[in-house]
């Protein structure tokens, strides 16, 4: 199997609808274990998204057993799991073990503004809105006969939830500005790394929409709960940037794998790529050793017999109870304000990125800046 995938930002325009493209994971071994990845790593830039998956260890192999059994059906199908844990590569196995026919899609749900987000899933005629110059099918009607899959769904609106639930049901769009329905043969896949469970009892998601996309669930753990998994991918990025920067592939004794398995992976496999990477580019080319190894934001052993420094929950208990040693009126708004104002900072203010860090949809996010006034 070896099939094209454009590494490419999820809100770019779609391709034309008769445009049947081939966009799946590629699956091929590493150390003799299933790997997703995308066919064209070697030569792809760095992207936000992990770019390999495998399934060495045994919680790794059974989600891959599991995997096969849904593709195989049309339900729906709700991906969750944290940042960088390879959501994309299920869906994009899911449909090509599928046998659809038909393209694969990605849209990021966060992408778009409320404002654009029903006319770029369900499209829009000519002078629908301010700019509409022309009719222009949605994600839904460009994914016909194939799998659309929609990233980060908890960021919709309540609006548009109400809106794509009628989709599903109904199977059939209606345009911005027209009132003619399409049927659309679309199978949706859907991701979030937040539990949306709790975004219904909340309020922020519909409970009528989360049965209707979670017809099937899988849950991706985070690389810290797949160990197995950490040694084939550490041999497969090296392989790949080996190949990117035209070295010797350098070999990876077991102190720096004893280092790699000790760290936590707060960004999981997109993190243990970068790490990977840099170590390929200050190593001597022979060996990676590891001091090679740059971990970010998390204090952590770099090898195998030091004593690891305070976890960022027994760093945050100690803050909090020395807090409660002195409590003010407003304590929680307190904590509440102080983690929006670091979170916002770090990420430069992108509301979209400072949610996906948080672990909250971005219009949860929206409410509490505006509960604390850090927008209007």
């Amino acid at each position: 199997m070896s099939l094209s995938l454009s590494e490419r930002d999820y809100a770019v325009d779609r391709p034309n609808a008769n445009e049947r493209v081939a966009s799946c994971a590629k699956r091929e071994e590493a150390e003799g274990f299933p790997l997703l990845s995308f066919p064209d790593a070697a030569t792809n830039v760095l992207s936000i998204r992990a770019k390999a998956l495998v399934f060495a260890d045994p919680a790794s192999r059974q989600l891959l057993k599991n995997i096969d059994v849904i593709a195989a059906s049309t339900a729906s199908v709700l991906v969750q799991g944290e940042t960088g844990t390879g959501k994309e590569l299920v869906a994009r196995y899911l449909h090509e073990k599928s046998g659809r026919r038909g393209p694969f899609l990605a849209v990021n749900c966060g992408g778009f503004s409320e404002n654009l987000i029903e006319a770029e899933l369900f499209g829009h005629e000519a002078g629908a809105y301010t700019g509409a110059q022309g009719s222009r099918q949605g994600w839904f009607e460009a994914a016909n006969g194939g799998t659309l899959f929609l990233d980060e769904i908890g960021d919709l609106p309540l609006a548009m939830q109400v809106k794509l639930l009628r989709v599903l049901q109904e199977r059939e769009v209606v345009r911005l500005g027209s009132r003619k329905s399409t049927p659309v043969d679309v199978r949706l896949v859907v991701a979030t790394n937040v539990d949306l469970s709790r975004a219904v009892a909340s309020g922020h998601f519909r409970m009528d929409l989360y049965y209707r996309v979670n017809v099937a669930s899988i849950n991706l753990p985070p690389l810290r709960e797949r160990q197995g998994d950490i040694e084939p991918l550490a041999r497969h990025f090296a392989r790949v940037y080996a190949q990117k920067l035209d070295v010797e592939e350098p070999h990876i004794g077991a102190r720096t794998l004893d280092a790699l398995r000790a760290y936590q992976w707060p960004g999981n496999i997109r993190e243990l790529e970068n790490v990977i990477h840099y170590a390929l580019l200050v190593c001597d080319g022979h060996t990676l050793l590891p001091e090679h190894l740059r971990f970010a934001g998390v204090a952590t052993p770099a090898s195998a017999g030091q004593s690891a420094a305070l976890s960022p929950e027994e760093a945050l208990g100690q803050a909090i109870d020395r807090l409660l040693a002195t409590p003010g009126d407003k304590l929680h708004d307190l904590i509440e304000h102080t983690t929006l104002k670091i979170a916002m900072d770090r990420h430069h203010h992108n509301q979209v990125r400072t949610a996906q860090a948080l672990g909250i949809s971005r219009n949860v996010l929206r409410t509490l800046l505006k509960r604390y006034q850090f927008i209007d």
